[in-house]
């Protein structure tokens, strides 16, 4: 992120000051605009930041180390909040959703890279972008009593399957747009993913539980505890050659049950959500370049277009082909397509990883307009998603009874 400007020159604890009111001005002026708080964020990174009134620098190492630890805790808590227990309920089920509305977002965005001319292993990045999703719909479907209703514990479900498939392409296309390709690299690579995984889920899930046991009897044990899993995850992920948002978000699967329901947890969250994952989407807006983006707005509205609407039919067409196969109704169906309509955190995160990937011929694996489309897309979906989701939520029943029994006896 290293963006030479022109700065306002302002002492180290103003500039702090700045950043606190901002992280409390932000979320209540969204609310009126009526906008999702992350679409604020980035707005607000895009006005402080070195291309419009440089309040704040592009280059500030602190800037940059809250931005990569609210950038990781983000997908920790992603992790840490898919329901384990309803997962094993309806694994079948989930497992079946999650491929299909990973494969043909995936296949979508493929085919969108590959028509706009970036190279295979661009593209490929380009269709895991589109594969995964973000559920900042959840809170109004539990708001409304709907958690435990099948087609919403089969959406949460899924969620594993597309957010682990989309992080281990991203691992993999880095990899090998740095080192270049070879079948000897790719098969060893596989194999460590496939070893890291198992450490992660396997090992570090039953070493934690007892860690949590022994170490962690007292909230802020618990806190500490939490945080140096994040980082390990991270390490762990990076000493691989992978990128550390997949150690994190795998690290929030492997102490999901230990940490459930505890106060620990809670205190956690609170500081990532009120603090470091803000500074993530502001540090993101630093990114943007308003002449660029209006550039890549106007001159580039085909390849906007295409990504957006691509990610919106692929993912609405998944819901309808499941749904419809396992007699869901029309409404259920249309839930699971707007709650896997948002791309905020997974493809957020894996958009700036792939624009910063530089090969050793100065390549990036993504460019600037396909950064600025990728941002329209969050921005889009993150407003859209929550409104589908809200109007199928008014229409759905909030009692299990009007589940159909043989939808709520089987998995």
């Amino acid at each position: 992120m290293e963006i030479d400007a022109a700065t306002i020159h302002l002492l180290p604890m103003a500039r702090f000051a700045v950043i606190m009111f901002l992280l409390l001005a932000t979320p209540y002026l969204a609310r009126r605009l009526n906008i999702p708080a992350v679409v604020g964020y980035i707005l607000v990174g895009i006005l402080v930041g070195p291309h419009v009134l440089s309040v704040m620098p592009g280059n500030s190492k602190v800037g940059e180390f809250f931005g990569e630890l609210g950038k990781l805790l983000l997908m920790f808590f992603v992790g840490l909040e898919i329901d384990m227990q309803q997962f094993r309920k309806h694994r079948r089920k989930s497992l079946v959703f999650g491929l299909a509305t990973f494969a043909l977002p995936m296949a979508t965005g493929v085919a969108i890279g590959l028509a706009f001319g970036y190279s295979t292993l661009s593209a490929i990045l380009i269709g895991s972008l589109l594969a995964s999703h973000t559920l900042i719909a959840y809170p109004l479907v539990m708001q409304a009593g709907l958690a435990r209703h099948l087609a919403v514990t089969v959406t949460v479900g899924a969620t594993i399957l597309t957010d682990t498939l989309s992080l281990l392409v991203l691992a993999v296309c880095v990899t090998t747009h740095k080192a270049g390709f070879s079948p000897a690299a790719l098969a060893l690579q596989l194999a460590q993913l496939a070893l890291f995984v198992f450490i992660m889920v396997f090992v570090l899930g039953r070493v934690g539980r007892r860690l949590f046991q022994w170490l962690g009897r007292t909230d802020e044990a618990s806190f500490v505890l939490m945080l140096g899993i994040v980082g390990i995850g991270a390490a762990l992920a990076e000493t691989l050659h992978l990128e550390g948002i997949l150690g994190a978000f795998l690290a929030g699967i492997a102490v999901n049950e230990a940490v459930r329901g505890t106060s620990g947890k809670e205190k956690i969250e609170f500081l990532g959500n009120a603090f470091f994952i803000p500074c993530f989407f502001i540090v993101t807006g630093f990114l943007v370049d308003m002449k660029v983006f209006a550039t890549t707005l106007w001159s580039q509205s085909g390849l906007v277009a295409s990504v957006v609407l691509g990610l919106m039919a692929s993912k609405w067409i998944s819901a309808q082909l499941v749904g419809r196969a396992w007699n869901f109704s029309a409404n259920d169906r249309g839930l699971m397509g707007s709650l896997t309509f948002p791309q905020v955190a997974a493809t957020l995160a894996t958009a700036i990883v792939g624009y910063e990937a530089v090969n050793a011929a100065g390549q990036r694996l993504i460019d600037e307009r396909m950064l600025n489309a990728v941002l329209v897309l969050v921005i889009v979906t993150s407003v859209v998603g929550p409104i589908l989701t809200e109007r199928f939520v008014r229409r759905a029943e909030t009692t299990p009874a009007a589940l159909p029994v043989r939808q709520a006896a089987t998995g």
